[in-house]
């Protein structure tokens, strides 16, 4: 079995080809959830979302979040009775948010309502948020702290920031499930999502680091140069601290990585790197670094 962590699109792409390789019941993928908010009432989970619509075979791959096909019939009127949802938020992933939502007021674990919902979508894979504690990545702006949702939806991404924090109750610890998979994983495989909002907060759970230190874990940069391949995650490397290609990357990971993957028009040089086309562009280009990424696990 591999364990992924996961945040909203890169590392998907990556299980995109996972599927098509592995025995599906072999992943198990822990999943960001300091992006998660409350909106007009109802829980989105916009990374655990993405993860587990991607294995149900209804994800829009176009867009890389929400359904195929959906409408906003609902979020059309929201919008025209004068409630500011910045979102959009399509009606079957808005049935999702809403039953999320009623089944956290229940008392229920997110855990067991993600389980629940994969079950009914049919996903075979083991799908698993980092934690069952609310946590949220804020960013710091001349206005004070923001929900990353507000600065990276409303905002576009075209405010400046000075930093990157999280806000929580308490101290995210990682669920016993996720410790579990870590555990009877024969690797960890950090996919190219964005390492400050998307695995910096998996990383931060407690218990995620010691269980994989003796765990052969393998990282793709989602960097080519001193640019994402999508995203936001220049402007967030800055702000944390760290230069915003794939030596960033790598040193944000603590040393924590065995293998590290960058793409072959990475000008960047990181020592002791190996280097395939990380440009999951079609569904192929995700089977062949899928291929890749088994080979160096079973190699290490």
């Amino acid at each position: 079995m591999i364990t992924f962590l996961s945040g909203g699109t890169g590392t998907p792409k990556l299980l995109r080809g996972m599927q098509q390789v592995m025995d599906r019941h072999e992943i198990s993928v822990i999943v960001n959830t300091a992006e998660d908010i409350w909106i007009s009432g109802n829980h989105l989970s916009p990374d655990v979302d993405t993860v587990m619509y991607l294995f149900a075979g209804i994800l829009n791959t176009d867009t890389w979040w929400g359904i195929r096909n959906d409408t906003f019939t609902t979020h059309d009127e929201i919008m025209r009775l004068g409630v500011d949802e910045f979102i959009g938020i399509g009606d079957q992933d808005r049935a999702v948010h809403i039953a999320r939502g009623e089944m956290l007021r229940g008392g229920m674990r997110l855990t067991n309502v993600t389980k629940f919902l994969c079950e009914r979508y049919g996903v075979r894979e083991n799908v698993l948020p980092m934690t069952d504690t609310e946590v949220t990545t804020q960013v710091k702006t001349e206005l004070g702290p923001i929900h990353f949702q507000e600065y990276w939806v409303r905002a576009r991404g075209k405010i400046a920031i000075q930093g990157v924090m999280r806000s929580y109750a308490e101290p995210p610890v990682a669920t016993p499930e996720a410790l579990e998979a870590i555990e009877a994983s024969d690797a960890v495989v950090i996919g190219p999502s964005n390492p400050i909002t998307s695995i910096s907060p998996v990383l931060a759970c407690g218990g995620i680091k010691e269980a994989i230190q003796n765990k052969i874990v393998l990282a793709v940069s989602p960097f080519i140069g001193n640019e994402p391949v999508s995203g936001p995650a220049a402007a967030l490397m800055r702000a944390a601290g760290y230069e915003p290609n794939a030596i960033g990357t790598f040193n944000c990971y603590g040393g924590l990585t065995d293998i590290f993957v960058q793409d072959i028009r990475d000008p960047v040089e990181v020592s002791h790197a190996v280097r395939f086309d990380t440009l999951m562009t079609d569904e192929d280009k995700s089977v062949a670094l899928a291929n890749e990424v088994l080979r160096l696990i079973a190699a290490a």
